[in-house]
């Protein structure tokens, strides 16, 4: 019996060991913040509606975890454009590398083509979440931005039947990616896309009512850039070629004017 005791005591004693140990940890595990942010890269659409009901994050450290507080609710993704952001959610999280981040949307997206409000299909392998890649190495009592860019010109799908589908494109980038290419394009008129891409990255935007466009996040490196004017102008595809982008500087194009295709 007194031996039973003793086992007994030393098992206790084992448990309180490992559970302050434990305790221990968590109160001395290391965090930072990330704040989440949406911007886009549009597409010739009146407006494109998305429903944002939650962000999921994934770290080595911690697995999957929900960021609250989120701003839930229905976004305009146009009217985050040529450098305009807006904060989804902040939270405090676990030390470490970022793999994986998971937007969940609800059920009220659409999209307005010509004045007409039509509902934006999300394809069903996609209703649990639209996951995509994040290479973040998150520093003990750091603080970071990083944002989702969704690429609306290729992320809506029009089916044969009049209908869209929402097969988002997206990337995402951080201060670290701070590479950026502005420039105006005239006339304004001609509705232009402005697209920039090299062998690993592309991206695209539309130009302002002042006709100014400006690529933000993009990756060191030099790259073509392409003007790509309404058919119904007459104006011919502007292109450019060894734009280079480095960390922290804004290459500027100035103003690029579009002349009419040579006959």
């Amino acid at each position: 019996m007194e031996r039973k005791q003793q086992t007994w005591s030393v098992l206790a004693l084992a448990c309180a060991v490992a559970m302050f140990a434990a305790c221990d940890k968590a109160e001395t595990r290391e965090t930072a913040k990330l704040n989440v942010r949406l911007t886009d890269a549009p597409g010739n659409y009146d407006a494109v509606y998305v429903d944002v009901q939650g962000v999921e994050i994934h770290t080595e450290e911690g697995g999957w975890a929900s960021m609250v507080p989120i701003v839930p609710g229905v976004y305009n993704l146009l009217d985050f454009r040529n450098g305009i952001d807006t904060l989804l959610c902040t939270a405090e999280l676990p030390a470490g590398q970022v793999s994986q981040m998971r937007l969940v949307l609800g059920d009220d997206n659409s999209v307005v083509v010509d004045g007409q409000t039509l509902p934006l299909t999300t394809p069903s392998a996609q209703q649990s979440g639209l996951k995509f890649n994040v290479h973040q190495a998150l520093e003990p009592n750091g603080s970071y931005n990083l944002w989702i860019d969704f690429d609306v010109a290729r992320s809506i799908v029009a089916t044969g039947s009049g209908a869209y589908n929402l097969k988002p494109v997206i990337r995402t980038f951080t201060e670290l990616t701070d590479g950026r290419i502005k420039g105006y394009v005239e006339p304004v008129s001609a509705n232009p896309v402005v697209y920039v891409f090299n062998e690993t990255d592309t991206a695209s935007a539309i130009p302002d009512d002042s006709g100014m466009f400006l690529f933000c996040g993009m990756p060191e490196g030099t790259y073509t850039l392409t003007v790509e004017p309404d058919e119904a102008s007459g104006l011919a595809v502007y292109e450019r070629t060894g734009v280079p982008v480095a960390f922290g500087i804004t290459s500027d194009l100035g103003t690029i004017t579009l002349i009419a295709e040579a006959e």
